[in-house]
């Protein structure tokens, strides 16, 4: 009778641990099951996640144009736009997107060159030509020439600088001082701004500016009518 219940608790012993292995494992797939649902989206999956992705390719491609011609304000200015860069990486995490995922979206189509084509285009000129080619006629003038009134900037897409502040703007192609209206096709609302800053791009505004224009929970607008107004 004593070897029968010392089998029986043996058994019963080796059963509570298949069954602790059983939900163990069963709670693995489920953790891995719920992790795998949460994992960071790419820009290619979110529109919120490009338009941070963009955001922090504009800052990033600023920082390396003030480093490979820098002026005496360069360092104040890189200093500043690395600490929008951070602030940029956390609003990416909060809204589950990938941490650091950068994008260059808001160049002009057909307006300012990339880095690649400045320096094919330079390397173009240095070399000898029989005749110079005329420009076409219809050539539309640098963003910068344009008349008070006159569209710009046409093709880009606006995002946000992620810079604090009284609404403004910043552009690689306007002066300070210069005013710009931007206005969000997909909502029809506006903001006129004035640019007060070197940015990476034909015209990206700063958070006050964009909060009056952007759609609820994008950080991009696609379709956006820029024009010169002052």
């Amino acid at each position: 009778m004593s070897r029968r219940r010392t089998l029986g608790t043996k058994k019963k012993v080796a059963l509570l641990v298949s069954a602790a292995a059983v939900a163990g494992g069963g709670a693995f797939a489920m953790a891995s099951t719920s992790n795998a649902a949460q994992s960071p989206q790419t820009a290619a999956e979110s529109t919120v996640c490009q338009g941070l992705a963009t955001a922090l390719g504009n800052n990033q491609r600023f920082i390396e144009g003030q480093r490979s011609a820098p002026d005496a304000q360069s360092a104040a200015r890189i200093a500043n736009r690395e600490a929008v860069i951070a602030q940029i990486k956390v609003q990416q995490e909060a809204s589950g997107c990938v941490v650091g995922e950068s994008a260059q979206g808001s160049q002009a189509a057909g307006g300012q060159p990339s880095q690649a084509a400045s320096a094919s285009a330079s390397a173009s000129a240095s070399a000898p030509v029989s005749a110079p080619a005329s420009a076409p006629a219809s050539q539309a003038p640098p963003a910068g020439d344009a008349a008070s009134g006159q569209q710009v900037c046409n093709g880009s897409t606006v995002t946000l600088s992620g810079e604090a502040g009284a609404p403004a703007a910043s552009s690689n192609q306007f002066p300070a001082g210069t005013k710009l209206k931007v206005t969000n096709l997909d909502n029809n609302k506006s903001t006129t701004v004035e640019v007060t800053s070197v940015s990476g791009s034909c015209a990206l505004l700063n958070n006050a500016a964009f909060e009056q224009v952007r759609e609820p929970g994008k950080f991009l607008i696609r379709r956006a009518l820029i024009e010169k107004v002052g």
